[in-house]
């Protein structure tokens, strides 16, 4: 006992330490976790158990995580995402693995059934590092976002028969039809369980347990819910995470919701913290160095290779710009590879060397991609020049006293029901073909193209316009649009809603009206709260 408390001191020390450091230099925390990772096991003996406790400790991590990000996905936003989970992710899936186990075959000389083991843990992404930065970002319901979620999703239903492959690999006797039998009954099992109990059970039980107004009681029923959503998964064959997504996304029918996303953020917050720091455990320093530049090469060609195919993939189906940003925040290897690379180590199918190799430049991938997510946005911008877009003809004759609504997102429909209810004429600009679509089908006025570009405010009539409202979420877009409208339009009134203070300041001479979202929040909180008086 008095052994793990002081493993459980160290790591706490160690943790918090370098993530102050890391944080006084903008870094994120998953950085601190891995690194201390890498100090506990080549410079403090903590011993194979505790390292197996902690891994086994660490894999709820990713389960709280997926639980809260099925609380986000109700039954209905999920059946809308068919495309991205298995077209997109399935196609991901089979050409990154492709070309990746040719690679291996080919150029590294592995055996082939470990070439293709080797491909397809490295067509994997970080469920965990992704979802968890985009979260926080809060782009998980950006275009770029829900595609990146949707293939992880398709990803993490694949381990499973990606297990089995290995299972068959290290066994030639298997049962293969017997082996698809049983995770084609298991999967039907898991799915109807955790859809029975959600659909007639949970809410009786929550309200039930709510009435009784006891706090423990009620995030012991939680922890419960949880953890036996992930149990019964496993039991069938299934990932704990898979589980305990279904079981968020039963919750998320329920009143419930908000509530039990609050509660469970702290218990998801530190195992995922647990989680990266036996991720940081599995770095071998002595394979490190002395491969080091072989495992960087490797590191930085599979990112690059499969950024290129998931790119080229999405580029059929999407925007360029969508399908840059899905690919480098899924250019990672994610942590299901370590866990595939050894168990095909202990079936012999990969060698010791091959396989440390490889779990290390999983880790200095994973190492890499916060920083990458992190600046998405700049890098599309820096990389993806503006184009010229091509716009269908309007007649901008009969444009005239109308309003000019920049952007069509969750803004942006808002404004223009409140304009078609007044029976003002207005038009759409958007820079997402899909939602110009959309606005096209709910009968709105809208063209496709960039509002900042003189032929796109051209096309709107825009000198004629009475005023134009920016409603565009993006801090640095928006500072664009407005700047690029009132140097074209000297005479136009602007309005914009922003969010950030900075950004106020820097719009205070573009923008004739500024609507500054946290002070017009509280002034009708407080207006609300004052209407209330006797």
């Amino acid at each position: 006992m008095d052994q793990i408390l002081q493993i459980v001191l160290v790591v706490i020390f160690i943790a918090t330490l370098l993530n102050i450091l890391l944080k006084k230099i903008g870094l994120p925390t998953i950085i601190g976790y891995i690194l201390t990772g890498v100090i506990l096991t080549n410079l403090y003996s903590i011993g194979l158990h505790n390292k197996e406790m902690l891994d086994g400790v660490s894999e709820f991590g990713i389960v709280f995580l997926m639980f809260t990000i099925g609380l986000e996905f109700s039954i209905t936003v999920l059946s809308s995402m068919k495309k991205e989970v298995f077209l997109y992710g399935f196609l991901q899936l089979i050409a990154t693995s492709f070309i990746l186990s040719l690679m291996s075959y080919y150029f590294f000389d592995i055996e082939l059934k470990g070439a293709i083991i080797i491909g397809s843990g490295l067509s994997l992404s970080s469920t965990a590092i992704v979802i968890k930065i985009l979260n926080e970002k809060k782009d998980l319901q950006r275009q770029y976002g829900r595609k990146a979620l949707g293939i992880l999703l398709f990803q993490d239903i694949a381990v499973i028969p990606l297990f089995i492959m290995v299972s068959i690999f290290a066994n030639s006797d298997a049962n293969i039809s017997a082996l698809l039998w049983k995770t084609a009954y298991g999967a039907f099992i898991v799915v109807i369980t955790i859809y029975l109990i959600g659909k007639y059970l949970l809410n009786f039980i929550l309200t039930y347990i709510t009435s009784l107004k006891t706090y423990e009681i009620f995030i012991a029923t939680l922890l419960f819910i949880v953890v036996g959503s992930s149990l019964v998964a496993h039991y069938y064959g299934f990932s704990y995470s898979l589980g305990a997504f279904l079981a968020g996304i039963m919750i998320s029918e329920t009143k419930f919701k908000h509530q039990i996303e609050a509660d469970m953020i702290p218990f998801r917050d530190i195992l995922l913290g647990v989680f990266f720091i036996t991720v940081g455990m599995q770095i071998d320093i002595a394979v490190l160095l002395n491969y080091f530049f072989i495992i960087l090469g490797i590191t930085v060609l599979i990112m690059f290779l499969k950024f290129t195919v998931l790119f080229f993939t999405l580029n059929f189906f999407t925007q360029k710009r969508t399908a840059f940003k899905t690919a480098l925040a899924l250019s990672q290897i994610g942590e299901f590879a370590i866990v595939l690379f050894e168990l095909a180590r202990n079936s012999s199918l990969i060698g010791q060397t091959y396989t440390q190799i490889l779990i290390i430049s999983v880790v200095i991938s994973m190492i890499i991609s916060p920083f990458i997510i992190n600046h998405i946005r700049y890098l599309a911008d820096m990389i993806l020049k503006e184009e010229n877009i091509e716009i269908d003809f309007i007649d901008s004759s009969n444009l005239s006293n109308h309003v000019v609504v920049c952007g069509y997102g969750r803004l942006g429909k808002i404004v223009s029901r409140k304009l078609q209810q007044r029976n003002i004429k207005f038009i759409i600009i958007e820079h997402d073909i899909k939602l110009v679509k959309e606005a096209i089908n709910e009968g709105v006025l809208a063209i496709f193209g960039n509002a900042a570009m003189p032929n796109i405010q051209k096309a709107v009539n825009l000198k004629e316009a009475v005023s134009a409202i920016v409603a565009i979420d993006n801090e640095e877009k928006l500072y664009m649009v407005c700047e690029s409208l009132r140097e074209n339009s000297p005479h136009l009134h602007i309005i914009a809603n922003v969010k950030d203070a900075h950004t106020k300041e820097l719009l205070f001479k573009s923008v004739d009206h500024i609507l500054f979202e946290p002070e017009n929040t509280a002034t009708l909180l407080v207006n609300e709260a004052l209407s209330c008086r006797p």
